[in-house]
C-alpha cells in the first residue's frame, strides 16, 4: 500500500509511464487504484516516430502489471513523506 498511497498524492501531475514493451507514455495522472492500474489524460508518446499509431490517443488506462517504470516530476518527490511511510510500513502499521 506504500506505493498506492504515494501515487494518490501525484494525481494531477505529469508523469511518464514506461511499459514492459518499451512504450513510454507521458500524461497527467488522473487516477490510480490498489493494483497500481493507472489512468492518464492528455497523453503523448515519448517516441512518436517509433509508435505513430499512438498519436491519436489522448486518454488511456494502463494495467498495473504491464508497467515497468513510472518517472515522477522532480517536484513530486517528497523524500520526508517517503521515509515516514517506509518506517510505518516496516513497523507493520
Amino acid at each position: 500500500m506504500l506505493f498506492f498511497s504515494y501515487f494518490k498524492e501525484l494525481v494531477g501531475k505529469e508523469v511518464v509511464v514506461e511499459l514492459k514493451n518499451d512504450l513510454a507514455i507521458s500524461g497527467i495522472l488522473h487516477s490510480v487504484d490498489q493494483y497500481l492500474n493507472i489512468k492518464l489524460e492528455n497523453t503523448r508518446v515519448v517516441d512518436d516516430t517509433k509508435y505513430p499509431h499512438m498519436l491519436s490517443v489522448k486518454n488511456c488506462f494502463i494495467r498495473g502489471s504491464v508497467v515497468r517504470y513510472v518517472q515522477l516530476p522532480p517536484d513530486g518527490v517528497d523524500v520526508d513523506i517517503l521515509h515516514d511511510a517506509t518506517r510505518r510500513e516496516a513497523r507493520g502499521g
